[in-house]
Formats: C-alpha cells, sequence, structure tokens
C-alpha cells in the first residue's frame, strides 16, 4: 500500500482517546485497557464486563493452558464490545511487596512472567483480538512513575525484566507499550537503545511500540528512538509534528514510513486472525482459574477440607467476607456483574444445609475512600433508587440550571472522553452529586470530597467544607490517579435524612474526576467483641482477611507489608478463643505472613475476579484443588526482600542495586531464608517424585523427564519445578508444568530446556554466554524444597 507523507503521519496518532487513525484500506481499531478484563474508556461503573483473576493470580496458577483460557475469556469480551486490541498484558514484575500495582503482574519470577503472558496472549488473539503488551521496562513501581528513572545493569535487564517482554513478542503480540519512566536517563519512549537496538533489532519485532496515554514528551526524540505510534491523540507529538520533522530533515523518512507500515501491518493482521476454540463455560472456567491461583501455605492437623465429621458449627468473621477485594484501583478497574455472589454467601450455600454458618464482620474495611450509600436528590424517569443525581453546569457561577443530568451510583466519578451535554473538557465548569443519606446510628460522621479542581460539600443546603483548588495541566492525571480526599466530621441522627450536596468547579483539562465517600460512627468494640463471641461457640473460624480496592492502585505505592492492625487485633482476640483457626487473605502481594503460627490454616486468594465465593466455598469443601504455589517469596521480615524501598532519590533515580537478583534468588545470593519460598504451597493430596533422567541435545540445551506419582487416596493438582544453577550456586526457574493425577496413579512430567537456561547475560562481550563449569538441574516443588539434583557439563 502506498501512502503519502501526510497518511503515514496520520497512522502515528490516535484519532481519540481509545482508537487509531483511519485512512483508506487502513481502518480505525479500538483499544482498551485490559489485564483483568475490558475496562470501558469512560471509566464507568454501568459497563459491566467479565472480571478475571488478577495477574499475582494467575501467575500461582503455574499453568499456561489455563491462563490461555482466561485470555480467551477476555478476547470473547472484547470482541462483545466492540475492542480490537487489549492494552495487556502486563508484564513488569513484582520487584518490592510495596509496588501499588503489584496485583497486575504475574509474579517476582521473569520465567514464570514470560511463559504465562505469553500464554494468555495466545488465548487473547486467538479470539481474533491483538495484545499490546506492558509496560516497557522497569515499571515496577508507581512512585513517581512519571519522571523516575530506573538505574539498572545490562545484565539485569536481558536476563529479569526485559525477559517477560522478549518472551511477548516471541510469541506474536501485536504491540509493546512504552513505559512512563526514564531509563538509565532516556524516557522509555525516548529509548533508541532499547525500542529500535533491542526491541526492533536484537528481537526483530514486526509489531508497532505505542506510548503509555500521554506518556510521549518531545517529538524529535520520541521518532528517532523507535516510537510507532502516539496515543492519544490526535497529533499530540507525532501525527503531524511527525510529518514536519520529516519534511524539516530531523527526522529520517525511513522512519516514519516503518512507524506507520507497523501500525498498519498491525491492522491487517488482526484482522486476519485465526479465531480458535473459545471456553463455553465462563463461570466454570473463572472458577477454576481462581481456584488454581489459591495458594494453601499451612493445613495442620488437615483442617481444610471442612468435612462433618469434624466440624459442625462454622463461624466466618472477617470483613473480607462480604466486602472481598476482587482488583485494585486502577484505570483497568472492571465494573462487576450485579448478581455476583460474595464469600459469605457461596459458603452458606455451599455448607448451610450440613452446617450452622455463622458470620459476624469483627472489624470495618479500611477504605482510602469509603462507600456511600444513597438516593438520588431528583428522580429522572430512570427507576434508580439508589446513587446520586449528577448534573453538569457549563459555569462557574451563577448557573444553576444543569445542560444534563443523570443518577450514578458510585462514589468516584471520572471522565475522559468528553462531559455529558457539554464540550467541558475545553472550557470551565461545574459538577454536582447530590443525594439523600439516611444515618443509621447517631454521632458523628466522616465525609469524604475530592476532585480535580475546587470542591465543595454541602449539608441540607449549607456549605460545610470547601477544598481543593485550581490544577495544572501537569498535576492533573497524579491527582486523578490518587484520589486524595479530604474530610470533615458532621454530627447526624440516626434515621433522620440529609441531603449531601458533592461539587466540583473545575477548569479546561484533558480529564476530570469527582470522588465522595462516608465513614460511620465507629463502633470497633462492639463489633470486636461479638465476632469473639461468635468464634467461642464455633468448632472451625474461617477468619477473612484482606484488603481493599484501593489499597493498591496506580501512582501510588504501600508504605508496609502489614496488614491492617485492627485485623491482626481481631486475629489475636479470635485465637485466643478458638484454636481451629484458618485464616483466608485476601491480599494480592507479599506480605507480612509473622502470625503465621497462631493459625491452622492460611490460605492466600490473591484478587480472584468475579468466580471468589463459589471457588472459594467449593475448595473449603474439598470439590476444588486449592491449586497455586507462590510466585513471590515471603520473606521473615522486610529487610530481607532484595529491593524494598521505591522512593526516588533527590535526583529522581531508582537503583536497581540488588541487579538480576530479583526475589528468590537474591535472597539465596545473600544467605537468606524466606518464610514462605518462590513456589510454595501445596494442595490436599501428596506426591512423590522418582526416575528422573537428563538428556543434552545438540545444540546445548537438555530434555530432563521425572516421574510424578500421587501418593493420596484422592486426585489432586502438583507444580514439579526445574531450577537450573550454574556455577555460582544461584538457582533460576527454568522450568514448571500443571498435573493433575488421579489417586495412586503417576505422570511424567517433561522438560525442554534450551541453550539460553544454561546462559547469562555478558556485559563485556554484548551477548549470551555459558559459563564454564558444571550446572545443575534441580526438580521439587519449590524453590527451596528440591530433592532431585542432575548434572549436566
Amino acid at each position: 500500500m502506498s501512502l503519502t507523507l501526510s497518511q503515514q503521519a496520520t497512522l502515528t496518532s490516535g484519532r481519540d482517546m481509545w482508537s487509531t487513525a483511519e485512512l483508506p484500506g487502513v481502518r480505525s481499531i479500538q483499544m482498551a485497557d485490559g489485564p483483568m478484563g475490558i475496562a470501558s474508556g469512560r471509566v464507568d461503573e454501568r459497563d459491566v464486563a467479565v472480571l478475571t483473576p488478577c495477574g499475582t493470580a494467575l501467575g500461582a496458577s503455574f499453568d499456561p493452558a489455563l491462563v490461555a483460557q482466561v485470555g480467551a475469556i477476555v478476547g470473547m469480551e472484547a470482541r462483545r464490545l466492540g475492542v480490537d486490541a487489549v492494552l495487556a498484558p502486563n508484564l513488569n514484575l513484582q520487584r518490592s511487596p510495596l509496588c501499588g500495582r503489584g496485583f497486575e503482574l504475574y509474579g517476582e519470577d521473569p520465567y514464570l512472567a514470560g511463559t504465562l503472558g505469553a500464554a494468555w496472549i495466545s488465548g487473547l488473539q486467538g479470539q481474533g483480538v491483538g495484545s499490546v503488551a506492558k509496560h516497557l521496562v522497569c515499571n515496577d513501581s508507581e512512585t513517581a512513575r512519571d519522571s523516575m528513572n530506573a538505574v539498572a545493569s545490562d545484565r539485569a535487564l536481558r536476563e529479569t525484566y526485559l525477559l517477560p517482554f522478549e518472551m511477548a513478542a516471541a510469541a506474536g503480540c501485536v504491540g509493546i507499550l512504552a513505559a512512563y519512566n526514564r531509563l538509565n536517563g532516556d524516557y522509555c519512549v525516548e529509548h533508541q537503545g532499547l525500542l529500535t537496538g533491542i526491541v526492533k533489532g536484537d528481537w526483530a519485532f514486526p509489531g508497532f511500540i505505542v506510548s503509555d496515554w500521554f506518556g510521549a514528551h518531545n517529538t524529535l526524540r520520541s521518532a528517532n528512538a523507535g516510537l510507532d505510534l502516539d496515543m492519544p491523540g490526535p497529533d499530540r507529538v507525532l501525527g503531524k509534528k511527525f510529518a514536519a520533522a520529516v519534511e524539516a530533515g530531523e527526522v529520517p523518512a525511513a522512519r516514519l514510513q516503518d512507524a506507520a507500515g507497523r501500525v498498519a501491518k498491525a491492522v491487517a493482521r488482526i484482522d486476519a486472525m485465526p479465531r480458535q476454540p473459545a471456553p463455553t463455560d465462563v463461570d466454570g472456567t473463572l472458577a477454576e482459574a481462581a481456584a488454581a491461583g489459591f495458594v494453601l501455605l499451612k493445613n495442620s492437623q488437615d483442617i481444610l477440607p471442612i468435612l462433618p465429621t469434624r466440624a459442625r458449627r462454622i463461624a466466618v468473621i472477617g470483613p473480607n467476607a462480604t466486602a472481598p477485594c476482587l482488583q485494585g484501583g486502577t484505570f483497568a478497574k472492571i465494573a462487576v456483574r450485579s448478581d455476583f455472589i460474595n464469600p459469605l454467601q457461596a459458603i452458606r450455600d455451599q455448607f448451610g444445609d450440613r452446617f450452622e454458618v455463622g458470620y459476624e464482620q469483627g472489624v470495618e474495611p479500611e477504605y482510602r475512600l469509603p462507600p456511600l450509600s444513597a438516593r438520588p436528590a431528583r428522580d429522572l424517569g430512570d427507576g434508580a433508587t439508589r446513587g446520586l443525581t449528577v448534573e453538569w453546569l457549563a459555569g462557574h457561577e451563577g448557573e444553576t440550571e444543569p445542560v444534563h443530568a443523570e443518577t450514578r451510583d458510585t462514589n468516584s466519578l471520572t471522565w475522559f472522553v468528553g462531559l455529558p451535554g457539554t464540550d467541558a473538557l475545553k472550557q470551565a465548569g461545574r459538577i454536582r452529586a447530590t443525594g439523600w443519606f439516611t444515618p443509621e446510628r447517631d454521632g458523628p460522621h466522616r465525609v469524604h470530597i475530592g476532585g480535580t479542581g475546587a470542591v465543595t460539600l454541602y449539608i441540607d443546603g449549607k456549605p460545610a467544607f470547601q477544598g481543593g483548588g485550581p490544577v495544572s495541566p501537569s498535576d492533573l492525571m497524579g491527582i486523578l490517579k490518587g484520589g486524595d480526599s479530604e474530610s470533615v466530621l458532621v454530627e447526624m441522627q440516626a434515621g433522620k435524612p440529609v441531603l449531601l450536596c458533592f461539587e466540583l468547579a473545575y477548569t479546561p483539562a484533558r480529564a476530570q474526576g469527582l470522588w465522595y465517600g462516608m465513614r460511620g460512627p465507629d463502633r470497633p468494640a462492639d463489633m470486636l467483641d461479638r465476632a469473639v463471641a461468635l468464634a467461642a461457640q464455633a468448632d472451625l473460624v474461617l477468619l477473612m482477611l484482606g484488603e481493599t480496592a484501593d489499597s493498591g492502585v496506580e501512582s501510588k505505592d504501600r508504605q508496609g507489608t502489614r496488614l491492617p492492625e485492627a485485623q491482626l487485633e481481631l486475629l489475636r482476640r479470635v485465637r485466643h478463643v478458638n484454636a481451629n483457626l484458618v485464616a483466608i487473605c485476601n491480599v494480592a502481594h507479599a506480605f507480612d505472613i509473622s502470625w503465621h503460627d497462631q493459625v491452622r490454616g492460611l490460605l492466600i486468594t490473591w484478587f480472584p475476579g468475579e468466580q471468589y465465593g463459589p471457588a472459594l466455598a467449593q475448595v473449603l469443601a474439598g470439590d476444588r484443588e486449592p491449586g497455586g504455589r507462590l510466585p513471590v517469596s515471603v520473606a521473615a521480615q522486610d529487610a530481607d526482600y532484595p529491593a524494598f524501598g521505591l522512593t526516588p532519590d533527590e535526583k529522581g533515580d531508582l537503583p536497581y542495586r540488588e541487579g538480576h537478583l530479583i526475589g528468590y534468588k537474591g535472597m539465596q545470593a545473600a544467605g537468606t531464608a524466606p518464610l514462605y519460598p518462590f513456589g510454595a504451597g501445596f494442595g490436599y493430596a501428596r506426591f512423590g517424585l522418582s526416575d528422573a533422567r537428563l538428556t543434552p541435545t545438540a545444540d546445548g540445551g537438555a530434555d530432563v523427564t521425572v516421574t510424578v506419582r500421587n501418593l493420596s487416596d484422592r486426585a489432586g493438582k502438583v507444580v514439579p519445578q526445574l531450577y537450573v544453577a550454574g556455577p555460582d550456586g544461584i538457582r533460576h526457574l527454568r522450568g514448571f508444568t500443571a498435573l493433575t493425577i488421579a489417586a495412586g496413579a503417576e505422570q511424567q512430567a517433561r522438560f525442554t530446556l534450551p541453550p539460553r537456561a544454561f546462559q547469562h547475560w555478558d556485559e563485556q562481550a554484548g551477548g549470551w554466554q555459558r559459563a564454564a563449569g558444571p550446572h545443575q538441574l534441580l526438580l521439587g516443588w519449590n524453590s527451596a524444597d528440591l530433592p532431585v539434583t542432575l548434572s549436566v557439563g
């Protein structure tokens, strides 16, 4: 296809927020965020989509075939919603447990992330939807991500942080998204050595490289570095500016031809993708995927599965039983189906006919922004009885009649594309959200409000609080992503309705947001006492602890690894009256489990998607296996993590001092034993290994087989793992397979190791080298429990 200079340039800039430009013979493709499902470009709670387990949960499955099915489900959803390409998977690594967006990541090991990422890509693209892998590279933290400079060695990059992207490129993703941050001094979107030298050169990647949204800064540097597509558009950094730079001789014409050609070929490739069979039972597959990621770390006295002969009265205690955390707070957040079954309901459905199931919350969920239950201030004829009346006004002062109104049942309003009834993203205006709130208790209620401008809270028509102020364009996205709020205490009377009005006055910007919430009077002692009383009467306690959706967010990293102190006190108090205690932790990163000796059962469920409730109930009953293995190491203390703090220094640098020794590898090098090692976890069956054999291949690789036998009287899942240690003795994961084996049966596990499995990146030679000396191949159950050793020269 022959394109003019102007047409070529058109293809290098988006048409709008989420779609690419269109030319005769090259259609526009619609993109969407989607590591856990298809996120609406409006970030709107009304756009419901299928919510899959998070990246860490899929990482814990160690099951490429199952992850491919999850990718296929996302592909099916994308087609249903008219999406052509999905910004996923997220192939950054959980370098530190503090990473705010760590839940999207497959874990700490690059081979695990690359293998599962490639499987997810295969499943998605098998439905005729393109994958755009993200965020290249070292966007492994959120603090100052728009400006921080990741300082990493070539070896660390090649062996660790680039490896998942290299595997994604080999799997055929249509695009790769360049990260916001800098790498060794240059923004990733301006890093010629990265984009052109490695991705397009060493890897021979034929797809396009796209900026993260609003992530490109400079036309000449981005164009010359190898950026192909600037999003969103139009003509923000590339597009017409790309053409002008070519005409001025500042960018070679061949560079523009390359960029446009890559975008056009990607569109053609998406249209030509052959369709593969898709899962027919979506709910069943998602429940299987959730359970496959549950990691059982402790099961003293076989307290699980729950048997009628051992327990008749079950106490379900904890905030995450009725308010589970299914996902984190990013712009890829999914609106969940209205018939979602929470864990408590699912447990009652599973056990209620044979057991007495009681429930107490014990403590409040620790939301950064608490929810607000209200009824609309106005009847708009939409039948809505929940939510707030949201109105848009065209100017700051004097305008009282809205240009548009609708009912919204959410506590966070965000607009990227435009505001209903007005072109107000390009001009100043006001937004009001108004509703009736009826208190359940007397006392002080803390009302929260925040937004991308000046905010005012009205109580029964009178101003009660003013905050915020004009926002500069450079600060807007950080404010929007952070979602910080201010608050005021308001005395309220039980049963007496209060009219709340949250107002935002904003200036022209590319996005806007208003958020609010309500926290009622605390009565922690009463809640705790009721939970302890219930626990004392039970045969078994299921203690459901964990996070809220806004505890892990874009643009913010965590401050620590401990669960909320109120939950830890709940654990101590319940343990004091009942030792038959199973802790179920709804957390999606490594966290402090130093209290593990206080419980008999310990199950990590991560953020498991919309089928959490049924999957959990089935695992507790023994109908499904807790199939997960830790995709991260859990340290005995925070100081043991090879990388922990994520705040850049005064120069904006974030040194990757651990080099290529991330996670369990760094702990090995330091001689530090983890509390729970990478790869740990077990199900309800026990297994043994025998007859391990190694056959070197002519190209320098190896084939390995080992027999796995189920030693139990029930079928079960097992994940044999293979690690390779060179002369330095550091073990690296190089193979794994998820097997389901019948009771008493055996199965052969096979591993094919290419030459790269024995090589490291030699910085002096600038290439892959095999260290002289013997290499050990270690087989077993996790990075610290490897009972079988084979050697090769």
